[in-house]
């Protein structure tokens, strides 16, 4: 799939009061260890696994699913797959995740989209009729913190999608650190969260979700 554009971006188009209500939210819920696809919680985590996700990915998250919180973002979801040209079908969002980054904290390299739709192998504690043959089109990261207020947890995207036979093409989103700024991207595109060295970074990631692209 070529694309001109790998992300659309919205600077400060979320009220500092709805990113603050969203932390309220987020804070106010039971936080877990974030998790990544193919580690089944509901069986358990082995130590080894445990030792191979803080590599990857160390964080805590909370899940959301108020409906002001879609109303407030999902306008700019239909008009990034518009505005980039992209225009891909998609009809469901998930859950959105809360996420909140201490100092050490990170995410590493990775992409959102799973090979197979969801019911189709791949192991998903959400499964529903929602999203039952569907696939993950396009992620979402809103800044839910004021850039002030941590050092370092850089959104950075590597261009190189699949291919690990090119040389790097690593670009950070720097449009994504004021606080209610918004980035959308094809659920394909490889990215990671750079460590925090100083604060707390609070962000909430959307999933959206379309049947198989023909």
């Amino acid at each position: 799939m070529n694309l001109n554009d790998y992300y659309w971006y919205f600077k400060s188009v979320i009220p500092a009061k709805i990113c603050d209500r969203i932390v309220e939210t987020g804070l106010a819920k039971q936080d877990e260890v974030a998790l990544t696809g193919g580690i089944n919680p509901k069986k358990g985590i082995k130590k080894k696994e445990l030792l191979d996700l803080k590599k990857l990915r160390i964080s805590n998250v909370a899940w959301l699913d108020n409906k002001w919180i879609y109303k407030a973002i999902q306008p700019y979801i239909h008009e990034a797959n518009k505005n980039a040209g992209w225009n891909f079908d998609w009809d469901y969002s998930e859950t959105c995740q809360f996420t909140k980054y201490k100092k050490g904290q990170h995410y590493g390299w990775h992409c959102d989209a799973w090979p197979v739709p969801y019911g189709t192998g791949v192991d998903n504690t959400t499964l529903n009729k929602n999203t039952l043959g569907k696939i993950r089109k396009l992620s979402v990261t809103v800044s839910l913190s004021d850039d002030k207020d941590y050092n370092g947890g850089d959104l950075e995207f590597d261009f190189r999608n699949t291919n690990p036979d090119k040389k790097p093409n690593r670009q950070i989103c720097k449009e994504i650190r004021s606080k209610g700024s918004i980035v959308v991207f094809p659920s394909h595109v490889w990215h990671r969260v750079k460590p925090v060295t100083k604060g707390i970074r609070h962000s909430l990631v959307i999933w959206n979700l379309g049947y198989p692209f023909k």
